[in-house]
């Protein structure tokens, strides 16, 4: 898969779109509890999507003491401004 179509996979399904933008309201970064706090499913539910997230390379991950602290990879959300712009200044 090219990092397009592992970027608008990820993006594709709106759990994982709301992840991004809570992240990206909050800082750029929250612990894991904090984003399961946003689902009403079960972590594991959760979890998967998270990880989507992160094989496209949009989130990555770092264990901070007893914590996972997830953050926004805006540099690689680079990869859809610049493809939108083929149709945004097309006149």
């Amino acid at each position: 898969m090219d990092a397009y179509e592992a970027v608008f996979s990820a993006l594709a399904h709106p759990a994982r779109r709301r992840v991004l933008l809570t992240l990206n309201f909050e800082g750029g970064s929250m612990t894991a509890g904090e984003i399961a706090e946003m689902f009403d499913t079960a972590w594991p539910t959760t979890t998967r999507h998270v990880k989507v997230l992160e094989a496209a390379g949009l989130i990555t991950h770092a264990r901070e003491g007893r914590h996972h602290i997830y953050r926004i990879n805006r540099k690689r959300l680079e990869l859809v401004r610049d493809w939108l712009k083929w149709f945004v200044n097309s006149d």
